[in-house]
């Protein structure tokens, strides 16, 4: 340890002591012990030291009161350095250059009061109704020193003062944000700067777009370390101990960024990697500093579309002459009304080939210019074949095929308020309001979240969007118990049934072809949560480099989720039940026409639900008079909706019970048999389960199978429950379908994940997306997921990765229309041996005051005795 980090240790001391844990303690004693030693031994001596606040040796002595009398005793009489380069972490400290010695008593009363002051700072200050991302802000400006406990006080933004540091070390900014904490608007642009400054010639860098900037997450071992001393949980027994003592902290390694760079002149994709050494908020000036660790160029590929260029291929079309006269053709002059929609092309021929970048979009029109919530899905315009080269802005292939009359405008189209869809709006919807008098019971440092036993980190991603790291469920005596590492939603298909054109066509990536991250929403703009709320907002670069931000794009709160347990015993007629609350993270996104929720519920009794809600508007064909079609559903007249499915994918990096760098988890499958007739089922009722280990992912290729109650477990080979099973946890199938096409359909080519429900695979860091990195115009055959399990890899006992593939069928209806209701589909994660019991028998009743309805029509009645309503 060096001289600094030892100083850095005694800091974190001073301004999180009340959140001190036993298992840390240890390493103070060790610390102080050498720390005289150490100022010794520096260049200038003792005038490199001066006086601690008293503030700071009370809450150092409270921390030898509460933890560590052995070590340190209840009176401390330590010498603290306090050099000034590290004023930024205290508020008081600025502007301090001078330095002095002290030596200070403390004695354990004045500890006690300290730290009882302490302690009644709320980590979380909750507003009237809402918790803004901006109304709140915790001590994001940790480093080694201040977040090796967890904040309790809200520490105030550094100044932009600057301080002297002549003779001393720069303070290593990467340990201010956590390795797994999305990319903020300031590393984004340091990174961009970076690539475009390593660009060889003014010509390259003018040509360089910039599809994707996300974090590189880092090695398991460093998440580890980072948990264990620097941030939030504070677990150092999450890493191993060695024979000549206890683990001391390292500095952690820079965090660095990815992009995905799109050459406009060249039509080259290539990847960087860029080192974040130095980023300064821009409130505290200074420069930034970043450094080019790699860059390749990846050949035969095309990276997801930007919204940029869908705004400027729509521009294109609408200005393309042909396409006017078409348009004129149908009786539209007003290109004001048209909607133009570009489509990825994916891969069906050669011509689809990655050596260009190609968009065919669908055409729809509007009937009034000035009415901006008018529904334009509802006139689909067909016979129009358009192809656009999106490298050049050019259109390359025009031809109207066929006229077909533009559908009448349906009065029926529109969605929204009365006054715009012509209608009336139900007059008898009182109020709801959701009430938490005491604020929520979630607490939020950063990125880290503590709600009941549960704490997870979370993550987003331009592309999957909400991501959920290091799930652990604290389980009493036995500690902080890890579920999961990583859960994300990474791959998304949506094929059409209709082999008409271009409904053939439709059966967009929409993670991998656009994005679900960078197609969130604000939430600002029509809150999808109610009660007590705790935004994250989102940062993406642009397509020219620019940085964009999605504020309260992550929506955190509490549902109240109906009954959690119940039993009345009806001799005696008492009765116990308790209400069910869960915590849900989510972020919707919009994809062209539809809309889609992702959620993730963590529920008291140990639970976790993956849900997706689907929304918006069906994508719609044109019929001619009289024509009716088979593979969709009439609508309105001249318009029908083709049948299609939805498939998502769930990528579950699971750690059940295993700390990083453990590799001690398998898979089993549970079938239900039905026992044959014979002697051990004479009453031909018998029927048990039965475990299969799935050995290797060949082996693990899977689907469900609701005849068998088919489901599975992940389960710990080296830890055990109170009956001597493996603890474990489950994974249980709700609704499910696989594709309707034929083995040999183009959309296959690419999606051929889609094929089994599940598959099961070690961990491997570059394997995240099972379509491959870059599904657009990919005309490689099964890359991806399909291609990592021929390695047929065992199973037997590692990291494992399972990847979860579940979808929906949609015959639409004509309800429908012309907004779709939410459709809802998921699975869950359920505890499996992994407790000694019910995990929610300790949550307590509801208060009166929760079920009571304290009004002049309505008063909630207390429940009749049992025994005698049953008389």
């Amino acid at each position: 340890m060096t001289l600094l980090d030892e100083e850095m240790l005694l800091q974190a001391c001073k301004h999180n002591v009340d959140r001190w844990t036993p298992d840390v303690v240890p390493y103070i004693g060790h610390v102080l012990l050498q720390q005289d030693t150490a100022c010794a031994k520096t260049e200038d001596g003792l005038t490199n030291i001066r006086a601690a606040r008293k503030d700071d040796m009370y809450a150092l002595g409270f921390l030898g009161w509460r933890h560590v009398t052995s070590v340190i005793g209840s009176c401390l009489q330590v010498m603290l350095l306090d050099f000034s380069f590290m004023s930024w972490l205290s508020p008081t400290a600025q502007g301090i250059s001078s330095v002095r010695t002290a030596e200070l008593t403390v004695n354990s009363e004045v500890m006690a009061s300290s730290a009882a002051t302490k302690k009644a700072t709320p980590l979380v200050v909750a507003g009237a109704d809402t918790i803004a991302g901006d109304q709140i802000q915790l001590s994001t400006r940790t480093s080694l020193a201040s977040a090796l406990i967890r904040p309790v006080d809200s520490i105030s933004q550094p100044s932009s003062t600057s301080t002297s540091t002549k003779g001393i070390a720069s303070l290593f900014r990467a340990q201010t944000r956590h390795p797994l904490e999305p990319l903020a608007a300031a590393e984004i642009s340091v990174a961009v700067a970076t690539v475009r400054a390593a660009g060889a010639t003014p010509e390259v860098r003018d040509s360089m777009r910039f599809v994707e900037v996300a974090l590189v997450e880092p090695d398991k071992h460093v998440v580890a370390l980072a948990d264990a001393y620097f941030f939030p949980p504070f677990q150092p027994s999450l890493l191993p101990r060695t024979k000549g003592g206890p683990v001391l902290p390292t500095k952690l390694p820079p965090r660095q960024a990815r992009l995905v760079v799109y050459n406009k002149k060249s039509n080259e994709t290539s990847i960087w990697i860029v080192e974040l050494l130095e980023v300064h908020a821009v409130t505290r000036g200074g420069h930034h500093r970043g450094k080019v660790i790699s860059s390749k160029v990846v050949p035969d590929v095309q990276p997801p579309m930007d919204a940029m260029e869908y705004a400027e291929c729509e521009a294109v079309v609408k200005e393309f002459p042909p396409f006017q006269e078409a348009m004129k053709r149908r009786g539209i002059e007003d290109m004001d009304l048209v909607m133009v929609d570009p489509w990825c092309v994916g891969y069906h021929s050669e011509a689809d080939a990655p050596n260009r970048r190609l968009a065919k979009p669908l055409i729809f029109c509007r009937t009034e210019s000035d009415c901006t919530l008018e529904n334009g899905y509802a006139r689909p315009v067909e016979g129009i074949h358009v192809l656009v080269d999106m490298q050049n802005m050019i259109v390359v292939e025009f031809v109207d095929r066929k006229l077909i009359p533009l559908p009448p405008a349906d009065p029926l189209r529109n969605y929204a308020a009365a006054e715009s869809r012509g209608g009336v709006d139900r007059s008898d919807v009182k109020p709801l309001n959701i009430i938490q008098p005491e604020g929520p019971s979630f607490r939020v440092d950063g990125h880290f979240v503590e709600w009941q036993k549960w704490n997870f980190r979370i993550g987003f991603t331009p592309r999957e969007g909400l991501v959920i790291y290091s799930v652990a469920y604290v389980d009493g005596s036995r500690g902080r118990r890890p579920v999961a590492h990583r859960l994300s939603f990474v791959e998304m298909v949506v094929p059409y049934g209709d082999p008409n054109d271009p409904h053939y066509r439709k059966n967009a990536f929409d993670a991998g072809e656009d994005g679900l991250g960078k197609n969130a929403h604000s939430l600002k703009k029509g809150c999808d949560c109610v009660g007590f709320i705790k935004y994250f907002d989102a940062h993406f670069t642009n397509f020219t480099g620019g940085i964009e931000t999605i504020e309260n794009c992550v929506c955190l709160h509490e549902e109240d989720h109906g009954i959690l347990w119940k039993h009345q015993d009806w001799r005696t007629g008492l009765a116990e039940v308790r209400r069910s609350r869960r915590l849900t993270v989510s972020f919707t996104c919009t994809v062209a026409n539809y809309e889609y929720g992702f959620f993730w519920h963590f529920y008291q009794d140990g639970k976790i639900e993956a849900e997706v809600k689907l929304t918006g508007i069906l994508s719609l064909g044109a019929l001619q008079p009289g024509e009716v079609r088979k593979y969709g559903t009439t609508i309105a007249p001249g318009l029908y909706a083709p049948v299609h499915q939805h498939f998502f994918v769930a990528r579950l990096d699971m750690a059940v019970d295993c700390k990083p760098g453990e590799a001690h988890n398998q898979v089993v499958e549970v079938n239900v048999i039905v026992e044959e007739p014979g002697e051990n089922n004479v009453h031909n009722n018998a029927f048990y389960a039965e475990e299969k280990l799935l050995k290797s992912e060949e082996a693990a290729m899977r689907d469900c199978n609701s005849l068998s109650a088919r489901h599975w477990v992940i389960r710990n080979t080296r830890t055990v429950n109170r009956t001597g099973q493996l603890t474990g946890y489950k994974l249980l199938p709700g609704s499910n379908c696989l594709p309707l096409a034929g083995a040999e359909a183009k959309f296959l080519r690419r999606a051929a994940f889609l094929k089994h429900n599940l598959w099961v695979t070690p961990y491997s860091r570059d394997e995240m997306f099972p379509g491959g990195e870059f599904p657009n115009q990919n005309p490689r055959v099964g890359e991806g997921l399909a291609t990592w399990v021929k390695q047929n890899r065992s199973l037997e006992e590692t990291d494992v990765v399972l990847w979860y593939v579940f979808g929906v069928t949609h015959v639409p209806r004509l309800e429908d229309w012309p907004v779709m209701p939410v459709d809802r589909i998921g699975f869950m994660l359920l505890p499996h041996g992994f407790f000694n019991r019910s995990p929610a028998v300790d949550v307590p009743p509801a208060s009166s005051s929760d079920s009571d309805l304290k009004d002049d029509v309505l008063v909630a009645k207390a429940c009749h005795d049992g025994l005698i309503a049953k008389l």
